[in-house]
């Protein structure tokens, strides 16, 4: 038989059915099931959250990298390579490894089809299967996984985890889990599960209250930011360092310091800390406090307030959802209010967007360039020439379609004591990133 390639295997992937979303777990289950069960042999964590999962990740990801763990994870989007979904110690599963997953899987899949009244297994169900089946064959410390959307529902939830951890929560795919936070909150509780400590982040009371009764309703101890474990102030160094102390019950942790800019960064960095600290309980390992300082210090995630260049000053940052728009205002109005800011946006059509760029046209020394990328599969961006003209903003805003000639024309025009911020779709921030030559 002749070895499927690697194109043919990716075209597989995304052949299958996107935006389809099965009522309940039954079909990756049952594929699961076909597979040997293979969520069944891992040392996991489950991250849900509407925003922050992906630097959580990174810093739990570091710290037991320092405690010399070998750590997969599993997260999305990717962007550079679709295999970063799936990876060991931050790098990528080989192409080999990724067309072995799916010559095993394509064919139960097909099976599925042909028995299932609606069809098989979705294309999340499918790289949800590859990565349990993946880390099944090839072994790891520990594994940490990443929600896709929501919680109750998503493909990951058929674990049972050592920790469970939600970061935010916020008003970001309401289509799917609902238009108030109460029940996009009922969503990602599902994740909860019992007698399994949970981290809980910065969430609103309403949040909060549907957290607290899941947890006692299942025996699950909850363990919530500022009321079980917190962080101090950060102060914000010269060299695009903040620093900040971690504190709970039983431990101190002073002096932290991180690259990852952002108000959030310290809370994302605070329940990647509890969360260590819970899995460490549990499994009567140590708490290694050099490991946390180091792993936090380590940590870098693109595309997330990520300095690409220097003269002129750019920066990229893939804030794709409201609040996440929100926190970037503050940083900006805090630590970058001498600068003038252009900031060059392209977001997807299926987003919040007049809400994200009302909040951006609301700071004084932003001026917003608007444009335009090539979105992901059936999803499109913006059309900015519609929307010109409709944005609340305190300095003119610009329109240029063509995002590479946005950038040239930006850094041509600006003195060197300006910044541009590139932002809005991580898709539209990963095609930046390949400009910048950062592959």
């Amino acid at each position: 038989m002749t070895k499927m390639d690697y194109q043919t295997a990716l075209s597989f992937i995304h052949g299958r059915y996107k935006f389809k979303k099965h009522p309940s777990l039954d079909i990756i289950k049952d594929l699961l099931k076909r597979l040997g069960n293979p969520q069944n042999t891992i040392n996991a964590i489950h991250i849900a959250g509407t925003n922050g999962k992906g630097s959580t990740v990174a810093y739990l990801r570091n710290i037991f990298q320092e405690d010399h763990k070998t750590v997969g994870t599993f997260t999305s989007p990717f962007l550079i390579k679709f295999n970063e979904r799936i990876s060991v110690d931050g790098k990528p599963i080989s192409d080999d490894d990724l067309v072995e997953l799916v010559e095993k899987i394509k064919p139960i899949a097909e099976e599925m089809d042909k028995t299932i009244p609606g069809g098989g297994p979705t294309e999340f169900e499918i790289i949800t299967a590859m990565m349990f089946l993946y880390f099944a064959n090839h072994p790891v410390d520990i594994v940490i996984v990443e929600v896709g959307i929501g919680g109750i529902l998503d493909s990951t939830n058929v674990f049972e985890p050592i920790v469970s951890v939600i970061t935010t929560i916020g008003m970001d795919h309401m289509k799917l889990l609902g238009d108030t936070i109460p029940k996009i909150a009922s969503q990602k509780a599902g994740i909860i599960k019992p007698k399994r400590p949970v981290v809980i982040g910065k969430v609103d009371s309403d949040a909060m209250k549907v957290f607290k009764d899941k947890a006692s309703e299942i025996d699950s101890p909850l363990y919530a930011y500022e009321s079980q474990f917190n962080t101090s102030k950060p102060v914000m160094n010269n060299n695009w360092q903040q620093s900040f102390d971690y504190e709970d019950d039983d431990n101190l942790v002073r002096n932290i310091k991180t690259s990852l800019l952002g108000f959030y960064q310290p809370h994302n960095a605070a329940c990647a800390i509890k969360t260590y600290v819970l899995h460490q309980r549990e499994k009567n390992e140590i708490v290694n406090n050099s490991s946390i300082i180091k792993g936090i210090a380590n940590t870098t995630w693109p595309g997330r307030f990520e300095r690409v260049n220097d003269q002129p000053l750019v920066v990229l940052d893939g804030a794709h959802n409201i609040d996440a728009v929100n926190e970037m205002k503050k940083l900006l109005t805090k630590d970058f209010a001498s600068n003038e800011i252009y900031i060059i946006i392209g977001i997807l059509a299926d987003k919040n967007y007049m809400d994200m760029l009302n909040v951006l046209g609301s700071i004084k020394n932003a001026h917003l360039v608007l444009t335009k990328f090539e979105a992901y599969g059936s999803r499109q961006s913006v059309d900015v020439d519609e929307i010109n003209g409709q944005i609340r903003s305190k300095n003119p805003v610009s329109v240029i379609d063509n995002w590479k000639q946005a950038i040239a024309q930006t850094a041509a025009e600006m003195s060197e004591d300006d910044m541009i911020l590139i932002t809005g779709s991580l898709y539209f921030i990963s095609d930046v990133r390949k400009l910048f030559k950062l592959e």
